[in-house]
């Protein structure tokens, strides 16, 4: 088989993304304790109770990430008593702190070699449902083109953003392959457009039941020999 583009999933893909979370909401948190004392140490579950009500009026906002966050901060700010003026600029700001720990993230350690090679042989592009900008991780120079659902206004599983990529690139689906965790959004959001999907497993989990993915890999050090064992032709 020929392959001329190849597409990579971020979160949890090219780094773990929970601790990176963690510390990303201890950063916002003790942000707000020190520059909107009105709001207090807000419970967790009085955000997520904002954060519902805000999808239940408009679902779209699933897709877009940095926009519900910042929905969610200025609706706490001003049920504590802010008015709106300084409340939005709080929840800016706040908004900010978060994104800028969001982007603090370890990269695993094959991420930069793998990407290098590869980059010298195929074109490389992101598809990401999260709000992780390449730009800000120093990936920027490896890939063509990031896409994520916030600026599509959809995201994975759904086939458009695959086939966006596929429109970014000039290739056909046949010559694709995505590479991500999910097996729903990654695995099966790729074969519906109809590129190949490989699995990145580093936990060795049970695939669930439904359609298999093309190849797994625990590691991103393992995935050129994957695709050069693909381009070989066959009965050699």
């Amino acid at each position: 088989m020929t392959i001329k583009l190849i597409t990579f999933d971020l979160d949890d893909t090219l780094w773990d993304v929970t601790p990176v979370m963690q510390d990303a909401e201890a950063a916002l948190r003790n942000w707000l304790t020190m520059y909107a004392p009105k709001l207090g140490a807000v419970p967790v579950e009085h955000l997520w109770e904002i954060r519902n009500q805000l999808l239940a009026q408009e679902p779209a906002l699933k897709h877009r990430l940095s926009e519900l966050r910042r929905r969610i901060l200025l609706n706490a700010l001003l049920g504590a008593g802010y008015v709106e003026k300084e409340a939005s600029a709080l929840a800016e700001t706040g908004f900010q702190v978060f994104l800028d720990a969001r982007h603090q993230v370890e990269l695993f350690a094959e991420v930069h070699p793998t990407l290098e090679a590869l980059a010298s042989q195929f074109q490389l592009g992101v598809i990401t449902n999260g709000n992780a900008d390449v730009r800000r991780l120093g990936l920027a120079d490896y890939f063509q083109f990031a896409l994520c659902a916030e600026d599509l206004g959809i995201g994975k599983p759904d086939p458009k953003p695959f086939q966006e990529a596929l429109r970014h690139a000039n290739v056909s689906a046949e010559l694709a392959v995505h590479i991500g965790d999910h097996p729903s959004d990654d695995i099966a959001g790729a074969q519906a457009a109809g590129m190949r999907a490989i699995w990145f497993n580093p936990l060795n989990r049970t695939w669930p039941e439904q359609p298999a993915p093309d190849g797994e890999i625990s590691s991103l050090a393992q995935l050129p020999a994957l695709l050069n064992s693909w381009l070989k032709p066959s009965g050699n």
